[in-house]
């Protein structure tokens, strides 16, 4: 396996490749790799000849006050586990190879909006026209492949999709299963900052989802209510601070009054140090 740092030689990499015959996965991520980060090399593996991992700590995408200085970077490491799960290459650019007149020096943004206006997006004003651009460029970098994103961020991948889909991108994008602890925790490069109790505190997140989907599958159909029902169960967690819990279309998020068809039910919470998300589909 080989570490790229060069946009040029990744992309030649990668032509090579197709000119071969060979399909091309891509997964980008943030590095600080985890288990659910290396099932969607291991789902591109299964299905691609060759595996591009991408790991970038976007700046473009952090808000002020949050945590990009901190954020856990070990690329050693990172390679390391990218090639156990069947990675070919790693993408790694330093943030001047990204951004050649620096973060500040970007005068071209891309912004899917509607999709990008309620949920995490009301909650980190910016923070998706940082995911969009940066997508859009390992996109025309990668070129046409097919692209794995985890269900965790599910927003994310619904603004992965449009932008590929309304900018015609050659790039299918591939949705993956949320990979969890035994507790029901979402796998999250975030979960690092979270203390003892603040990990089992952490837990209540895929509790709430569980019991609003419970609540739908036998017969609930007031979406308010199922909101409330996943409001009070983290609100009772002493250590948990909600910042949203919805019932939205699974297509479009928008966010629902009458449950009647396939829904996904959306939560965020700070707990300690750590901002965590995470969302269930449920299907009636």
């Amino acid at each position: 396996m080989q570490v790229i740092e060069r946009v040029a030689e990744v992309r030649a990499l990668l032509d090579a490749a197709r000119c071969a015959g060979r399909a091309v996965g891509l997964v980008p991520t943030m590095g600080a790799l985890h288990d659910g980060h290396a099932s969607l090399v291991e789902r591109a593996a299964g299905e691609c000849e060759v595996v591009c991992a991408t790991v970038f700590v976007n700046p473009l995408q952090f808000g002020d006050g949050e945590d990009f200085s901190a954020y856990p970077r070990d690329l050693e490491r990172d390679a390391l586990r990218a090639e156990k799960a069947g990675a070919t290459v790693v993408f790694a650019p330093p943030i001047d190879e990204m951004y050649p007149d620096g973060q500040h020096g970007v005068r071209t943004a891309v912004a899917v909006r509607e999709l990008t206006e309620r949920l995490e997006g009301a909650h980190r004003p910016g923070h998706f026209d940082g995911v969009a651009t940066v997508v859009t460029k390992l996109f025309a970098i990668a070129g046409p492949c097919r692209a794995y994103f985890g269900e965790k961020d599910y927003q994310q991948l619904l603004v992965v999709r449009q932008l590929a889909h309304d900018l015609s991108f050659p790039v299918d994008v591939i949705g993956c299963a949320t990979v969890r602890e035994r507790d029901g925790l979402a796998l999250s490069s975030r979960n690092a900052y979270l203390g003892g109790e603040e990990r089992e505190a952490a837990a209540v997140l895929s509790r709430a989802l569980q019991a609003g989907a419970a609540a739908i599958i036998a017969g609930e159909r007031s979406a308010g209510a199922v909101r409330a029902l996943i409001t009070g169960i983290v609100t009772a967690e002493p250590l948990a601070d909600l910042e949203y819990a919805d019932v939205a279309d699974p297509g479009d998020l928008t966010p629902l009054g009458r449950i009647d068809g396939d829904v996904r039910l959306l939560i965020a919470a700070r707990v300690g140090p750590a901002r965590l998300i995470d969302n269930l589909g449920v299907r009636t």
